[in-house]
């Protein structure tokens, strides 16, 4: 028995059902085919027969069949928490941060940083642009706000220094399994080895903390990189380049019809928090690592452009980057030219 699953609340049922010996199949909601007419009918029925179309589509093995979602273990899905409770708070401490600059900004005040340490002492003494004082209520308000703003401070420092934690016990663990692995006089792996873990990387705490040591090995890789991809990422096992691209969003979407043919960009399947950490670190990898072959190809296609054409390039630097850290992180695979940290 087949059940295919669309729900908010994440995948608490699929795994219910699977304790009860229930075939389970989820599916990717943005892969099913849609009606492109401006008024859609949708009612349960049409629904039912959808899905009952999409699962004969996916039992055939057609090739525009909608894509299945890997449903993750309970630990594996409680590892991500970490970093996503940190993308939520910098959220926050941005919003927080705009607001308390907009409230000042309406009577005239700018120059204030609410995230100095002296900012009480400059609000105190801070007047309007027509010359007065600042209003009690506004003053209220700005204490306020910039109380929250203290506590996403504090819990932001919280959760950093957890993550630092990690890929300080990842790096001691890496290093003491290199000692263990020259002393015991065991051979290395191969790559292809490596390769066949990399798929049970979330499943295997050692071996997920030997990619994030790996990976923070690197110049120009930082601590919060190597998490993210470890465990947002590289722990989903995937076959080749293509498929990790590909879910990344980070693909061209051309358009061929007739004599026309154009390119849309990339077609952004994937998270976007993932494209732009990735091509923040594309940006850093051009000034870290300068005689690494990514580099060299950067500057050699963009040359001296800007604007725009420098923009495109770097999306398919972050492409090819997301790849090349990815078999180093699974196979042990150095870029070419990469210098270590």
């Amino acid at each position: 028995m087949r059940l295919r699953s669309r729900l908010r609340e994440g995948f608490w049922l699929a795994r219910r059902l699977a304790r009860l010996g229930v075939e389970t199949l989820v599916l990717d909601p943005a892969s099913l085919p849609a009606d492109r007419r401006a008024k859609r009918v949708k009612t349960d029925r049409l629904d039912a027969a959808r899905m009952l179309r999409a699962l004969i589509a996916i039992d055939r093995s057609e090739p525009q069949a909608p894509g299945a979602v890997r449903v993750p273990s309970v630990e594996e899905e409680d590892r991500r928490r970490l970093l996503r409770e940190r993308r939520r708070l910098v959220k926050q401490r941005t919003m927080l941060t705009n607001s308390v600059k907009g409230l000042l900004m309406l009577h005239g005040v700018f120059g204030l940083d609410p995230r100095a340490r002296d900012f009480a002492e400059r609000l105190d003494a801070a007047r309007t642009g027509y010359g007065a004082p600042l209003p009690p209520g506004l003053r209220a308000e700005v204490r306020r706000t910039t109380a929250l703003l203290e506590v996403a401070e504090d819990q932001i420092a919280e959760v950093e220094a957890e993550r630092d934690r990690i890929v300080a016990r990842a790096v001691s663990g890496a290093g003491r399994g290199v000692t263990e692995r020259t002393q015991s006089g065991a051979a290395p792996k191969d790559d292809g080895e490596k390769q066949a873990k990399s798929g049970a990387a979330a499943e295997d705490g050692g071996e997920s903390g030997a990619m994030i040591a790996r990976l923070v090995g690197l110049k120009g890789v930082g601590a919060n990189d190597a998490v993210l991809l470890v465990r947002e990422v590289f722990c989903r096992g995937f076959r080749n380049r293509r498929e990790l691209a590909g879910w990344a969003g980070l693909t061209p979407a051309p358009w061929a019809s007739g004599g026309m043919a154009r390119s849309q960009g990339i077609d952004k399947a994937g998270p976007p928090w993932l494209r732009a950490q990735m091509v923040q670190l594309a940006w850093r990898w051009l000034r870290r690592q300068p005689e690494s072959a990514l580099s060299k190809w950067f500057r050699a296609r963009a040359g001296t452009s800007a604007g725009r054409v420098r923009r495109v390039f770097v999306i398919a630097l972050a492409r090819k980057l997301l790849v090349a850290l990815w078999r180093y992180a699974t196979t042990g695979i150095v870029p070419e030219g990469a210098a270590l940290a």
